[in-house]
């Protein structure tokens, strides 16, 4: 009849056809791939996201540790909702929230780092319907003291040689300005010896004239 509305097996065929239609794709992950931090600071571990599905509460984060030299999977991070720290395990009050979702950022903070640290850092995204997907490694290690890079050494060799320039310009601004000055110096010494010249030809010539009207 007329007014009708359809019936709910027909409703619920249809929900599930376009369930079956809906473009699921992957949830694509990015970190650093690795990272270098010193031993007693602050790391920042970043993982971003993709995901063909609006962000909603129905997303979750998970970060987990494997252990360089070996042993279990050890719980890091939870996030749904709300940030959930680790109550307990190596990891209790050492890490927090750092992440920001409208801007699909799910990164987190290790404090104090230790040398045990050293592993791999994993970070899975399943925002619902993208819940495939690889998952995000961060390989931390911790060290003594940050080896200098090829961008280190690069800025500092552009870093001398702004400076050798800069020694180079002021040598030669010095050196004009004592030139100057010498010559300065000599004119002077010129401009003061001539009115004396003058006064001795002055008396000589006088003496000269005395002499021949005595004779």
């Amino acid at each position: 009849m007329y007014g009708q509305s359809p019936p709910r097996a027909v409703l619920l065929l249809l929900g599930l056809l376009l369930t079956a239609l809906w473009p699921i794709a992957a949830v694509e992950i990015y970190t650093s791939g690795a990272l270098e931090a010193v031993n007693g600071t602050d790391v920042r571990l970043k993982c971003t996201f993709s995901s063909f599905a609006p962000v909603g509460d129905a997303l979750t984060v998970t970060w987990n540790f494997r252990p360089r030299d070996g042993g279990p999977e050890q719980f890091v991070f939870y996030y749904h909702v709300d940030p959930f720290k680790p109550m307990s395990g190596r990891f209790k009050d050492r890490v927090v929230w750092d992440g920001n979702l409208d801007r699909c950022d799910v990164s987190i903070i290790l404090w104090k780092l230790q040398f045990d640290d050293n592993g791999t850092y994993t970070c899975q995204v399943k925002n619902p319907p993208d819940v495939d997907g690889l998952i995000g490694a961060i390989r931390l290690s911790v060290v003594q003291t940050v080896q200098f890079s090829e961008i280190y050494f690069l800025a500092l060799a552009i870093g001398s040689a702004c400076g050798l320039m800069v020694i180079i310009v002021i040598v030669v601004v010095l050196v004009q300005h004592f030139r100057k000055k010498r010559w300065a110096d000599r004119a002077h010494r010129v401009v003061e010896i001539k009115p004396h010249e003058e006064e001795r030809l002055s008396q000589e010539k006088k003496v000269s004239v005395s002499l021949e009207d005595t004779d």
